[in-house]
């Protein structure tokens, strides 16, 4: 290779050169490095796109049928373009085309042929149209609707082309890409106002209207209680939980979000309403309530005057089988062994329900027994059971503390407590923390025995249930009450703060996919991808609940969801409030009135 010096120019004055190029726009910045167009999606950089068009409806649309795709969680364009048609022209095609339908419909009938539906639904519709265009009630226009999405890879790109046309065509209407014009396709859903497909259909006002993307939900009716208000809209909710296919609901909320206020306010209007509602409160934060209402509070702890015996059996509801009321009772039973001593093996796990069969039947408690006039056994009968059994040494060392030892008063004693009151709620705050899920265990066995027993209208409050879901045998036991709750007309509220040992657990999410109602109030960072994840958040709800207020938050119910202040009364906001200087204001309003 040859070449000159003398063609070399000095360093300076080359850096003079490149600095004296056109400087940077707008356009070089904004711009993507590389962009690719192939026949059915193109590439942006790293990222794949896709477009499609709409190019059939159905006869009708109903209003706010795109929100599903608009709510759907991934990254889309979406462009609609509305080109006027002038009504005159319209109106002369219209006329030649009722004729024509018209003219066919009086041939068939001079022919004797059976009539055809369709027809003669086609010359209605025209005839209305035609009314409404010349009243000026209606426009026509040529009406097109893009839409563009993007993602990671090939693979994704066919997913969400998948769910789109689920959705989609569960309404009767259908989806292209815009195959060889995925240029123009990206154009047109671009902020451009350039319609480059060109894919038009005809329209009229009414269903361009039901295009409108920005849908409300409404949870008012004339049943129910006030839950709070709209914020889309600042309508009432007003809603009947026991309307839906089911009555349970779930709340998460990190602490001191409002959801012990939220669920406050709402037993005390499900009281108003003649429900009534039972309480497992780990914290005793209903205690005030129960008072302001006349309640029953039972205190369970170690050292309570309440107890509750574990052998006790539920009376058998017409139609139902004693001897399905005491198996279920005893394998129950079972699963309270494993939760206090710190599980079995599988040996002692077929001993345990032997000596348990055996306790309830050296008190004369068979299929055939009367279970309203029986004395059920306590733990020290199953403790002498276990004694005399071959290999039953080790359940006996086991179970002795709670028989003979620390334990006893809670575990040892018969049943001294009724739920006659229409509020009933059990406190679990002294405790100790070693005992809570297998006291959570015992009363929560205890309520469902009644509930089965007596058929009314009842809410179960579970608080912190986390608790009772860090045991396997405790999350089973209510993932059961949640899932057959709805034949006693019963519904169940699982509140928890504790989200992720909550969904660790195997029963969780089939606890909230059991669950019609769903409240989402404010989450903390840690937890906000795992909620997001369990109900199908969009990016706008995933920032209300990590921006939101106390007392505010995501209500779901059924497939409608709606963001909802909860709102109370100044009466209700004095029974229901736990806030320590609102606790210390009326305190002082109280001394002051005396």
């Amino acid at each position: 290779m040859n070449f000159s010096l003398k063609n070399l120019k000095p360093q300076k004055e080359l850096s003079k050169e490149i600095f004296a190029n056109e400087s940077l726009t707008i356009n070089d910045i904004t711009a993507p490095s590389s962009i690719k167009i192939e026949q059915n999606y193109f590439q942006l950089e790293e990222k794949i796109g896709k477009s499609f068009f709409i190019f059939s409806y159905p006869r009708y649309l109903t209003t706010g049928w795109l929100s599903p795709i608009i709510n759907y969680n991934i990254e889309m364009d979406l462009s609609f373009f509305f080109h006027p048609i002038d009504t005159e022209m319209i109106l002369k095609r219209l006329m030649r085309r009722v004729t024509e339908v018209q003219a066919e419909l009086s041939e068939r009938e001079e022919k004797g042929l059976i009539r055809d539906p369709s027809l003669e639904i086609s010359f209605r519709d025209l005839e209305e149209l035609r009314d409404k265009l010349q009243t000026a009630q209606e426009r026509m226009f040529h009406f097109s609707l893009y839409l563009t999405v993007f993602a990671q890879n090939l693979e994704q790109i066919r997913r969400i082309e998948l769910s789109l046309r689920e959705v989609l065509e569960s309404r009767l209407i259908y989806i292209k890409p815009a195959l060889f014009q995925q240029k123009e396709g990206f154009i047109s859903t671009c902020p451009y106002a350039l319609d480059e497909l060109g894919i038009h259909t005809l329209m009229n006002t009414s269903p361009i209207s039901s295009m409108f993307p920005f849908i409300s939900f409404d949870l008012s009716s004339n049943d129910g209680m006030l839950y709070g208000l709209n914020k889309h809209n600042n309508s009432l909710i007003l809603f009947d939980r026991f309307s839906l296919e089911n009555a349970n609901m779930v709340v998460f909320a990190k602490s001191g979000s409002g959801k012990s206020f939220f669920q406050k306010i709402e037993i005390l209007r499900s009281l108003m309403l003649g429900v009534d509602v039972i309480v497992i409160d780990p914290e005793n934060e209903y205690l005030a309530l129960s008072e302001a209402v006349g309640g029953s509070f039972f205190k369970i702890s170690l050292s309570s005057e309440n107890h509750i015996n574990p052998f006790d059996l539920p009376i058998p509801r017409e139609g139902e089988d004693p001897a399905d009321v005491l198996r279920s009772n005893v394998v129950n039973l079972v699963g309270l062994l494993r939760i206090i001593l710190g599980g079995l093996s599988p040996e002692e796990d077929a001993i345990a329900d032997r000596a348990i069969t055996e306790t309830y039947a050296a008190k004369d408690i068979t299929t055939e027994s009367d279970f309203s006039k029986i004395m059920p056994p306590l733990m020290s009968d199953l403790e002498e059971v276990l004694e005399n059994m071959e290999g039953g040494e080790s359940l006996v060392k086991r179970l002795r503390k709670h028989t003979k030892g620390t334990f006893a008063n809670f575990f040892n004693n018969q049943t001294n407590i009724d739920m006659d009151n229409s509020l009933v709620i059990f406190g679990l705050r002294d405790m100790e923390e070693e005992l809570r899920p297998a006291a959570m265990y015992v009363i929560l066995r205890y309520i469902w025995n009644k509930v089965r027993s007596v058929l009314k209208k009842r809410i179960l409050v579970v608080d912190e249930a986390w608790w009772l879901m860090k045991n396997e045998d405790g999350a089973s036991f209510l993932y059961g009450i949640a899932k057959r709750a709805r034949k006693y007309w019963l519904g169940v509220s699982t509140i928890t703060q504790d989200v992720e040992d909550f969904m660790r657990s195997s029963y969780g999410m089939p606890i909230v996919t059991n669950s019609s109602i769903q409240m989402l109030m404010k989450q903390s960072p840690a937890t906000i991808d795992s909620v997001c994840k369990t109900f199908s958040l969009t990016e706008e709800e995933k920032f209300i609940l990590l921006e939101t207020s106390i007392g505010e938050g995501i209500f779901l119910a059924g497939q409608k969801r709606v963001a909802m202040q909860v709102v109370a009364s100044p009466g209700e906001y004095k029974i229901v409030t736990t806030k320590p200087e609102d606790l210390m204001r009326l305190k002082e309003e109280i001394k002051q009135k005396e």
